[in-house]
Parts: structure tokens; C-alpha cells; sequence
């Protein structure tokens, strides 16, 4: 029989994975590819430079892959690599032993995905429409 140590590679994995904030991100970019502001806003509790940290960690594992996308202004997308969606049935084990074994006052608050952002003249033209009907409704 072996002996019962730790396997190096597991013991990797389970740390990389297992630092707070990177199963997140993992999650949510396993929905689709998101900018730096979408996954900050799909994770409230973590601050810029956590988020940052962790998407440099990630990227430097080959899990996430950044891509520069030469627009005006230039667009910066994270997505997950092969070796990154690989991880989706060890997580979908974890959620399936989370659902019968996490009470649910020890989860913390979640946020939706966001969808994706609209350009910047679509976003100024639904808030003028917004205000232009709040306006009316006052009158």
C-alpha cells in the first residue's frame, strides 16, 4: 500500500482553486466570456484589487485567457481556457456536495451574471428615455 500523503498536484489544484474569490470568477466565466466590470459587479464583495489578483493568478495558470479587443475604447474580455472549463465537472461536484451539505445562512450573498454591456450611445439613450418618461409621468 502507499503511504497516505498528500499528492503535490492535488494539493495545487485544491489551493488555487480553493483561494477565496476563484471559484467565483471560474463560475461565472464557465456562463460566457466577461469584461473585468461584469465580473466585479457579478461578485459584490470582492474589491479591484482582489478581482485583479486573481484574474492575473488565473491567467498565469492557463485557466483564464485575457484577450485585448482593439476597439475604441479598447475592450479587455476574460474567458476560460480548455485547461479552465476542464475544472467543470470537479465544480459541478462541489456544487451538487454544496446543495446537501452548506446550510443555507452560511452562503453569502450572490449577484445574477449582468448581460452584456450595451455600447455607450445605446446606454446615454435609455437614460435619456428613462428621464424623458419620468418627466412626462410628473406633468
Amino acid at each position: 500500500m502507499g503511504s497516505p500523503g498528500l499528492c503535490g498536484r492535488f494539493h495545487k489544484a485544491v489551493e488555487l482553486i480553493g483561494r477565496r474569490w476563484s471559484g467565483a470568477i471560474i463560475q461565472i466565466l464557465r456562463q460566457r466570456p466577461s469584461r473585468y466590470a461584469e465580473l466585479r459587479t457579478a461578485i459584490p464583495d470582492i474589491t479591484d484589487r482582489m478581482l485583479s489578483e486573481r484574474l492575473r493568478e488565473l491567467e498565469e495558470e492557463t485557466i483564464v485567457a485575457r484577450t485585448v479587443i482593439p476597439e475604441t475604447p479598447v475592450r479587455v474580455e476574460y474567458s476560460l481556457t480548455a485547461k479552465g472549463r476542464a475544472l467543470a465537472p470537479a465544480l459541478d461536484a462541489i456544487g451538487h456536495w454544496a446543495e446537501r451539505w452548506v446550510e443555507a445562512a452560511e452562503v453569502p450573498k450572490a449577484a445574477a451574471v449582468p448581460a452584456p454591456r450595451q455600447g455607450r450611445r445605446k446606454q446615454v439613450a435609455a437614460i435619456a428615455s428613462r428621464r424623458s418618461e419620468g418627466a412626462r409621468s410628473r406633468h
